[in-house]
């Protein structure tokens, strides 16, 4: 990446930085929810699956609003968090972490929750009748089942962290070095003259990395699902 300037590879690096730990995050609560939605039936599942979707729905600006008035220095959790722990979210790249994670956990939830909702309960039934416990049941028929709808869901959501722009500008601001991701970084240069240049530069990663997280998706997924057929 010689060709990249020092800003523009910071924030190619943030940007990876940013949807790797934003992706390894969401993924354990994700697959929590996904089962909940998918299996559950309780008092404000619907509920539960309407707040799951709401960033999918509000405008990103509005998203980031929410997380700097419940996040930030000011709000109740981001005081609380500051005070205990001396943990910062608003304008540090952390914050740009939980944006990322907010508006990419929808996308990674649906995945895996229609990859359950294919699985036969009659399948793990059975093994429950040979004595198997449910976390042996879960690790040895529900998990290789529903292995393409994770990988799918992970990629994805990796894909969507990347490209997270108005929730995170309106949470953590665009900070060079900072907080500055890939796609702030392509709006900044915009509003220079003469930076089309580096904006473009940035555009073109942009498109080869979702690519290639696209790409790898369905070869990790088509190897998964030979592995469980035995082809």
């Amino acid at each position: 990446m010689n060709w990249l300037g020092p800003e523009e590879l910071d924030a190619v690096l943030l940007s990876l930085r940013v949807s790797f730990w934003a992706t390894v995050c969401s993924l354990p609560v994700g697959l929590a929810v996904a089962f909940l939605l998918a299996r559950g039936r309780f008092p404000g599942r619907q509920l539960l699956n309407s707040l799951v979707h709401l960033p999918l729905i509000l405008p990103p600006v509005v998203t980031g609003y929410l997380l700097l008035m419940t996040f930030g220095r000011n709000g109740p959790v981001g005081r609380f968090l500051e005070d205990a722990f001396g943990f910062v979210f608003a304008f540090r790249w952390t914050g740009a972490v939980l944006a990322a994670s907010v508006m990419a956990f929808p996308l990674m939830v649906r995945a895996m929750r229609l990859s359950i909702e294919a699985v036969d309960p009659k399948l793990e039934e059975a093994a429950a009748t040979l004595g198997a416990s449910r976390v042996w049941i879960f690790l040895t028929v529900t998990l290789p089942l529903i292995a393409p709808g994770i990988v799918a869901g992970t990629i994805l959501a990796f894909a969507k962290a990347m490209g997270e722009f108005g929730a995170t500008i309106t949470f953590v601001a665009n900070i060079p070095g900072a907080t500055q991701t890939l796609p702030s970084a392509v709006y900044a240069f915009l509003q220079v003259p003469g930076g089309e240049a580096q904006a473009t530069r940035l555009v073109v990663i942009a498109i080869v990395i979702s690519l290639a997280a696209l790409l790898t998706s369905e070869l990790l997924a088509r190897r998964v699902q030979q592995r469980i057929s035995g082809t």
